[in-house]
């Protein structure tokens, strides 16, 4: 009678586990109770300048808008990214009507060497001035062996799936080697999320842990859907 109401008390306890683990996504929340991003009220565009501490960099990078933090966000976890800093300098150019100038919102650095300057929009369509700007930027960069890019508008279920990621991405919820171990071993081959969770201990130790293996890119998922317990999670092959 005690062995069935103490796997009773698991079963009751695994519940509100995964209760939990929909709500708090549901609600944008991180892993310390606190909203993950913006307030839905505040256009992507609009300004809402503040700091993001990279994972890539272990530094924090300054950004000036709901879209900037986007892709810095984006960029942090871009496997392709080895250094990204926030306006490092300004072009000036000459035009008829008299000197121009523009700060490029990102410097990127990809993992190959290759230069990247960025700029961050909220919107689907550059606007004429925003256009002419491009243009020019994008002359500049080409003439110094770089490339630029325009960052617009992301998906918004990929959007807030990283957003839910981004939560778990300090090395503080790695884990530790055989807690990492364990799930490269339980999602060797395709499992649902909670599934694999459960063959590997306690949900609170391990669902850290595989979120940040997620956001390292250890573990892969589709991104694309909303995500649940049922979700599959699979093991990325070692480069």
């Amino acid at each position: 009678m005690g062995r069935e109401s103490a796997e009773q008390g698991r079963d009751a306890v695994a519940g509100a586990d995964r209760t939990a683990l929909r709500h708090r996504h549901a609600l944008g929340l991180g892993p310390d109770g606190l909203a993950l991003e913006a307030p839905p009220s505040r256009s992507v565009g609009e300004q809402a300048a503040g700091w993001w501490w990279s994972s890539t960099t272990g530094r924090l990078v300054h950004y000036g808008s709901a879209a900037m933090r986007l892709h810095v966000m984006l960029l942090d976890r871009d496997p392709r990214v080895s250094g990204l800093a926030a306006r490092p300098l300004e072009l000036r150019w000459r035009e008829l009507s008299g000197v121009r100038a523009h700060a490029p919102q990102l410097m990127l650095r990809l993992a190959d060497g290759q230069g990247v300057l960025a700029d961050c929009t909220g919107r689907g369509r550059l606007s004429r001035r925003q256009r002419a700007f491009a243009t020019v930027v994008e002359e500049i960069c080409t003439a110094a062996g770089w490339q630029y890019w325009v960052l617009g508008p992301v998906d918004p279920i990929y959007r807030r799936n990283v957003t839910w990621l981004a939560g778990y991405r300090h090395p503080r919820h790695h884990g530790g080697r055989l807690l990492a171990a364990a799930l490269q071993e339980a999602f060797a081959e395709p499992a649902p999320l909670w599934e694999g969770v459960r063959r590997i201990g306690d949900p609170l130790v391990v669902l850290p842990s595989l979120f940040h293996a997620l956001w390292a890119g250890r573990l892969a998922a589709d991104l694309g859907s909303p995500m649940h317990e049922q979700m599959p999670v699979w093991a990325q092959a070692a480069e």
